[in-house]
C-alpha cells in the first residue's frame, strides 16, 4: 500500500504510479491522502481492503473520528478534470467502507 502525503504526491501516486487495476481509497468528502492498494491483478483480501481504508481515514481530517466513510474504486475509475488543482480527482463508480482509524494498527502497517 502507498499513501500520498500532500496534493502533489496524491497526483503522482494516483495518476502516474498506480496501475489501472489497483484499488484507490479516499475519505468521502473529507480532505486526506490518496491510498493505493497494489493488487498485482489479483482480488485483494478483505483484511487488505480494511487496512487500506483505515490508512485513508487515519491520514485525513477525520483521524480522530469513528465510522469514517472511505470511498474506494479501481484506479481506472479515477479521473483528473482538465485544469484541476493537484490532488483533485473525480470518480463515479465506487463503493464506501466505514472504518474507525486505529493508530496502533496503522503503526504496525507502516513501512519506512
Amino acid at each position: 500500500m502507498f499513501a500520498g502525503k500532500n496534493n502533489l504526491q496524491n497526483d503522482l501516486l494516483t495518476l502516474k504510479i498506480a496501475f489501472k487495476s489497483d484499488i484507490w481509497f479516499h475519505t468521502q468528502k473529507i480532505h486526506g491522502s490518496h491510498v493505493i492498494l497494489v493488487t498485482d491483478g489479483r482480488e485483494p483480501t478483505e483484511q487488505a481492503m480494511t487496512e487500506a481504508a483505515m490508512i485513508a481515514a487515519y491520514h485525513s481530517k477525520a483521524r480522530l473520528s469513528s465510522m469514517v466513510p472511505v470511498d474506494y474504486t479501481q484506479v481506472r475509475q479515477v479521473k483528473k478534470p482538465a485544469g484541476a488543482k493537484p490532488g483533485m480527482v473525480i470518480y463515479h463508480v465506487y463503493q464506501t467502507a466505514y472504518v474507525t482509524p486505529d493508530e496502533t494498527v496503522i503503526e504496525k502497517l507502516r513501512i519506512e
